[in-house]
C-alpha cells in the first residue's frame, strides 16, 4: 500500500509544492463519436472489441478518446501542466496556480467545468458536477514449495490441475515499479512465452517500469501471480498474459496519481483486458486539503472510484487490495477498493484467521467490504533480487487470489465479470453470514468451479431443460421446469452481489413478477435437490 514520507518533507518543500494546485478539467464534447462507434476497431484493438462482444459491453461515447486539440491548446496555457488524461470521463488533470486554473474556462469555450482537488476552492458554478457515467486442457502439476499455502487455501492449485493456469487471460497489473523483473530468474518462463506483452509508466510518461523506479512493490505483486521457480515457487496465475503499468508516485502522495489509474485502466480496457490487479489505496495526501476523509469511502466520490466503477460496466474484472488500516484510526477500506465495481480483498494469515492490519468494511459502504479475503500475512513473494521472502500486507493477499480468479475465468469463459465475482463470493467460508473484518470469508475455487459446471450440465433433451422466459424481461418471468421437477428455489440477486428476491416456485405458480426492480443485469439461481443453475437475468 501507499508510503507516507511526510516526517522527510521539509516545509519549504510544502509550501511550494502546496502553491500548485491539482484540478480536474471537464471538456463538453469530442470528436468524430458516431463514426468512431461505426468503426470501433479505430478507437479499440480487436481484443478489446471480442472480449465487449462476447459480454455483451455496448461501445459507445466513453471509448472515443478525448479531443488532442483541445489538450494541446490546455498544453499551451500561461501556467498550466497537463498530468493525465480520461477518456471515460472526457477530462483533462491538470496542475497550475488557482489563478491559472481559474483562466481556463474564461479562455477556452470546450471546457464544460473545473473540479478542484481541494475542494474548498470550487465555485458553486464548477461544482455542478455531471454524472458522465450510467459503471481440450493439458494437466498441470507444479511443486509449490514455500508458496502452496497461499494457494491451496482457495483450492486454486486445484485448478492448475485441471490445466487452468490462466493461459489466454491477460491481465494488467497497475502498480508502483517493476524492478529487474525484465532479468530475473523468476520471471524467465514469463519472458520466454512472451506473456509480458507492454509496460508504461504514466508517472514518468516512458516505458522503462524495470529501472527508472524508486519502488519494488509492483515485483512483489506479479510474483505473487507470475512467478516460478521449479520446485520452489508457481504464482497463481502463470501461464496468464501481464501488462505492467505504473501510476503510483512512490515519493508522494497526491490525487494525480488517482488520475494516472483511471488513464491506465482506460488503456487497459482498450487493450482487452480481462483482469486488473491493483495492490494500491487512496485515502490522505500529502496536502491535506487534498485528503479524503472516512464518509467519503461511499463508493462515488473519489475520482478513482468512479473510474472503477466505470472499468465496472466495461466488463473487466477489477481485483484491489482492502487497505492496511486496520489498526489505525482510518480503519476502513479506502478507495478504489470501497467501489460497488470493485472485488475488494482483505487479508488473512496462514492459519485463515483475521490478519490485524487488514482494513474493515463498515455500514456506510454500499457493498460488503471486504469481499472475500486470502493469505496477506506472511505471504510469499520473490524480491527485486531473485530471492523469496515473505511479506505482509493486503497488497499480496490481492493478487494472490487475482490470480486463482483470472484461472477460473479461464475455465468459465462464458460468464461475464459479474457472474464470476458472485461464483467466488457464494463459494466463500462465511457467504451466509458476512462481516466487516473477513467479508464473504475465504473462497474455494474449486467449489465456484463446480458449481458453474454443474449448472451447464443440463439434458440434451428440450424438456429437461430449465428455462427462464422471456429474458430479456420487462418485469413478469416465467420458468419452464424439467419434467422431473416439481418445486424449485429461486433467489435472484442485483449486480452487486445482494441478494433481492428469494421465493419457492412450483409448476402450478410458476411466475416471478420483477417489475419493480431496477433495469439491468441481475443473477438468477435456480436449485432443487438435482438442480443448480445460474442464469444471468436482464430486466429492462
Amino acid at each position: 500500500m501507499k508510503k507516507h514520507l511526510l516526517l522527510l518533507m521539509l516545509l519549504s518543500y510544502q509550501f511550494n509544492t502546496f502553491a500548485q494546485e491539482d484540478a480536474w478539467v471537464y471538456l463538453k464534447d469530442k470528436q468524430n463519436i458516431s463514426a468512431s462507434i461505426a468503426n470501433p476497431i479505430s478507437i479499440l484493438t480487436q481484443k478489446a472489441i471480442d472480449r465487449k462482444n462476447a459480454h455483451h459491453v455496448v461501445i459507445d461515447a466513453k471509448d472515443v478518446p478525448v479531443n488532442e486539440n483541445y489538450i494541446t491548446q490546455l498544453k499551451g496555457a500561461t501556467g498550466i501542466s497537463v498530468m493525465a488524461k480520461s477518456k471515460w470521463f472526457n477530462a483533462v488533470h491538470v496542475r497550475g496556480s488557482k489563478t491559472d486554473i481559474d483562466n481556463l474556462s474564461t479562455t477556452f469555450s470546450f471546457i464544460d467545468y473545473v473540479d478542484f482537488a481541494n475542494k474548498s476552492l470550487n465555485t458553486l458554478k464548477s461544482v455542478q458536477q455531471k454524472n458522465k457515467s450510467k459503471l481440450e486442457k493439458s494437466f498441470t502439476t507444479f511443486t509449490y514449495g514455500n508458496a502452496a499455502n497461499q494457494i491451496e487455501m482457495f483450492n486454486g492449485n486445484e485448478l492448475h490441475l485441471a490445466g487452468y493456469t490462466g493461459a489466454g487471460m491477460t491481465v494488467a497489473i497497475i502498480d508502483a515499479g517493476f524492478p529487474n523483473v525484465n532479468t530475473m530468474s523468476s520471471f524467465q518462463r514469463l519472458r520466454h512465452a512472451g506473456n509480458i506483452l507492454d509496460d508504461y509508466d504514466f508517472v514518468n510518461r516512458d516505458s522503462d517500469v524495470y529501472t527508472n523506479t524508486t519502488s519494488n512493490h509492483g515485483t512483489l505483486v506479479l510474483s505473487t501471480m507470475a512467478g516460478y521457480v521449479e520446485n520452489e515457487y508457481v504464482g497463481t496465475a502463470p501461464d496468464a498474459s501481464y501488462y505492467l503499468f505504473v501510476t503510483e508516485d512512490a515519493l508522494s502522495e497526491n490525487p494525480v496519481e488517482e488520475s494516472y489509474w483511471v488513464e491506465a485502466v482506460e488503456r487497459a480496457d482498450s487493450l482487452g483486458v480481462d483482469v486488473i490487479n491493483t495492490s494500491l489505496g487512496y485515502t490522505t495526501y500529502d496536502n491535506p486539503n487534498y485528503s479524503y476523509t472516512t464518509a467519503n469511502m461511499d463508493g462515488n466520490t473519489a475520482f478513482i472510484t468512479k473510474g472503477a466503477n466505470i472499468a465496472f460496466e466495461k466488463g473487466m474484472l477489477l481485483v484491489n487490495s482492502a487497505g492496511n488500516s486496520g489498526n489505525s484510526s482510518w480503519g476502513i477500506v479506502g478507495a478504489p477498493a470501497d467501489a460497488a465495481g470493485v472485488f475488494s480483498i482483505g487479508a488473512v494469515q496462514a492459519n485463515g484467521t483475521y490478519a490485524s492490519f487488514s482494513s474493515k468494511g463498515n455500514s456506510t459502504q454500499p457493498t460488503q467490504k471486504p469481499d472475500v479475503v486470502a493469505q496477506g500475512q506472511a505471504s510469499y513473494v520473490i524480491t527485486e533480487n531473485d530471492i523469496i521472502a515473505t511479506a505482509n500486507g493486503t497488497s499480496f493477499s490481492s493478487p494472490i487470489i487475482a490470480g486463482g480468479i483470472v484461472c477460473l475465468w479461464q475455465a468459465l469463459s462464458n460468464k461475464t465479470n459479474i457472474e464470476i465475482m458472485q461464483l467466488v463470493r457464494e463459494s466463500a467460508s462465511q457467504y451466509h453470514s458476512p462481516d466487516f473484518m473477513l467479508g464473504y470469508g475465504i473462497p474455494n475455487l474449486q467449489t465456484a468451479l463446480s458449481s458453474a459446471l454443474n449448472t451447464t450440465n443440463d439434458h440434451d433433451d428440450e424438456n429437461q431443460i430449465l428455462k427462464l422466459l422471456p429474458n430479456p424481461t420487462k418485469g413478469l418471468i416465467r420458468f419452464n421446469f424439467p419434467l422431473d421437477q416439481s418445486e424449485l428455489s429461486v433467489t435472484i440477486f442485483n449486480v452487486l452481489g445482494k441478494k433481492i428476491l428469494e421465493t419457492i416456485i412450483t409448476k402450478d405458480n410458476n411466475q416471478v413478477d420483477i417489475s419493480s426492480f431496477s433495469n439491468g443485469v441481475h443473477i438468477a439461481r435456480i436449485q432443487s435437490k438435482n438442480i443448480s443453475k445460474t442464469i444471468k437475468l436482464i430486466k429492462y
